[in-house]
């Protein structure tokens, strides 16, 4: 028996436990999405070049260790149906942040739509990419923004098994808390699964009102094996 569509995948998760995870802790984990033979044939996509618009090593540019891919356009089949029911599902989420702030919500209905104004602006480079870690690779705490058009939420899917295929490497989030010292949270990520997170900050409330606390993401160092993960961001680079 085959497995459902990808966007169907998505679209059966635990919604109302996800955002709940996502309003208290920036972060959250799903339960599966990919299978372990999918997983594998999307990491396998990394030893193809020609899919992918640029390499950046990380040691190079300071930014931990290790290396990832770009893909370019047009994107893989399961990248695009899933990056297209990610956006429809975390809109809402979007949107309910954006009101707690006071900021504008420019998202549109639909991820073409999006993707469509970030082109107009300049933002026409494709995000999604496949990340690669070895034994004491790491990637530093940081935000992926790239342009003036931001969508506030974004997605990792885990693509080798942890305890079996690596060891270490867990997903890291740091909030920066007011007048406090910063909070961190580490997750194991497990294979076929996507950790949901904030991209930049997410609403705090207080007696004040709501405010923003900014959270940074990264990767502890890997100790044994390779580790694989597929990025989801959910607007283009310039």
């Amino acid at each position: 028996m085959s497995a459902p569509p990808l966007a169907g995948r998505v679209h059966a998760l635990d919604w109302t436990s996800l955002r709940d995870e996502l309003d208290t802790f920036g972060g959250a984990q799903s339960g599966p999405v990919l299978t372990r033979d999918e997983c594998h044939a999307l990491a396998d996509l990394y030893d193809e070049p020609g899919r992918f618009r640029s390499t950046v090593d990380m040691a190079r540019h300071r930014y931990g260790s290790g290396q990832y891919r770009y893909f370019d356009y047009p994107l893989p089949d399961p990248i695009v149906e899933m990056r297209a029911m990610f956006y429809v599902k975390l809109l809402p989420v979007a949107r309910e942040w954006a009101w707690r702030l006071g900021r504008t919500a420019p998202w549109p209905d639909t991820l073409d739509e999006w993707l469509a104004m970030c082109h107009a602006a300049g933002q026409r480079r494709a995000t999604p990419l496949l990340l690669r870690y070895g034994v004491g690779d790491w990637n530093a705490l940081h935000r992926d923004l790239y342009g003036e058009l931001v969508f506030p939420l974004q997605v990792v899917i885990g693509l080798d098994e942890p305890g079996v295929d690596h060891e270490g490497g867990e997903f890291l989030l740091v909030e920066q808390r007011a007048r406090a010292q910063s909070r961190g949270t580490a997750t194991v990520l497990r294979q076929g699964h996507a950790f949901v997170f904030t991209t930049q900050d997410r609403p705090v409330q207080s007696a004040r009102g709501w405010s923003a606390a900014p959270i940074r993401h990264g990767v502890s160092t890997v100790r044994a094996g390779s580790r694989r993960t597929l990025g989801l961001v959910l607007h283009d680079a310039e």
